[in-house]
Formats: C-alpha cells, structure tokens, sequence
C-alpha cells in the first residue's frame, strides 16, 4: 500500500522507459491497456476546476493553476491510491480583484493556509464507476470527501512513455471547512455560494511500472 511519495513536477513530456517495456496487467481488472505501477500528474496537460454560484444567478467559473500529485494503480484496481497538492495562491478566475479577495482572510487565507491536499483512503465500484474515498485538508480543515471518477484510458504516448487519463468531480461546502463568510445581500440571498463544485481533469505519466 502507497504511503508516501514525494509530490514532484514533470520537468519534461518524455519519459525515460519505452513502450516495449510494459506490460498490461490482466489481475483483478478489465480496463484496457490498465498498467499496474507509479504515475506523475502531468500539470501541462491536467486541469483544476471549480465552479460557485454568484449572487443567486449564476456560476463563476475559475481554476487553480499549479498543482502536483502521484497516483499509484494496483493489480486489483481498488488497492490504487492518489496524492494531490493545490497551491490555494494559484487561484483564478480571470479576475484580479476578486482573485485577491478569495486569497484574503475572509476565504482561504492563503498568507497562514497555502495549500490544498487530498490523500486517497481507499477506491470502490460504483456500478461501472469508481469512487474514490480520501480526506481533504483544506484551510486547516480535514474533511472526508469521495470523488466520482472515471478512467478515459491508458497507453503509449508519442515519446515513449505511458500514461492515463482521469476525470473527477466533487462537490463540497467551503463552510464545513471553516470559510463562512456570508456577504448578505438586501434582497435575500449571499454573493458567493457555499456549494462548490469541482472538477478535475488528469493526465499522469508512468513513472515505474510495477514489477
């Protein structure tokens, strides 16, 4: 079981092990192409993204532009694990005003709180899905959270190398993780909702398969 690797960035697109070099595991799972072995979250070709409601009537979209994380895929697909970082400074939404105001003490604090984590506790079937079960420390706050996940698929790149494809979504409640503000509005409703809803769409490259 995966306990603690090193969260690293991918410095280049090439991987240093060739395609020959793998082989496809048959144990415990059908997915297609499924390699049992570590994985580096390929920032350039991933994405973080969230949406919340804004003044009662519509969504604001933004995303979090440096992050890192490894997984590590097992034989039996549900003794798999992830590991994530979010740098919380990285916050955007194309607008630098509000940017800096969710980076403030009235949201994520990000001067005493820096970063996002989330660490997986285990995976299970969900019909034809997974589900990914892991605690997520936000704003000094560690909350159980399960992610919906789906496998886009697995193989060879065009250097070499191997990788996967992932999405997830979540939704969570900032205030359970201690960012409350209310922003009243005088007709009724808040600013900024509570619900936020995440997605995150990943790329990851073999760094060693499993032996």
């Amino acid at each position: 079981m995966f306990t603690s690797l090193v969260f690293r960035r991918l410095f280049g697109c090439g991987s240093s092990f060739r395609q020959e070099s793998y082989t496809t595991s048959t144990v415990q799972t059908t997915i297609p192409g499924y390699v049992a072995g570590a994985w580096t979250i390929d920032p350039v070709h991933s994405d973080v993204s969230f949406t919340v409601k804004h003044m009662m009537v519509s969504k604001v979209r933004g995303h979090f532009r440096t992050f890192s994380g490894t997984l590590v895929s097992s034989d039996d697909v549900t003794q798999s694990s992830v590991t994530a970082e979010i740098d919380l400074s990285s916050f955007d939404t194309n607008n630098e005003q509000r940017d800096n105001h969710i980076r403030s003490k009235d949201f994520f604090e990000v001067a005493t709180y820096p970063t996002l984590t989330f660490r997986s506790a285990g995976i299970r079937a969900d019909g034809e899905s997974h589900v990914i079960d892991g605690e997520l420390t936000l704003h000094g706050v560690t909350k159980s959270v399960p992610l919906a996940v789906e496998i886009n698929g697995f193989g060879p790149d065009a250097y070499g190398g191997y990788r996967a494809g992932f999405s997830a979504t979540t939704v969570i409640n900032r205030s359970d993780f201690g960012v409350d503000i209310k922003m009243p509005m005088d007709g009724g409703g808040v600013v900024v909702g509570d619900k936020i809803n995440r997605r995150v769409e990943i790329e990851a490259v073999l760094d060693q398969p499993q032996a």
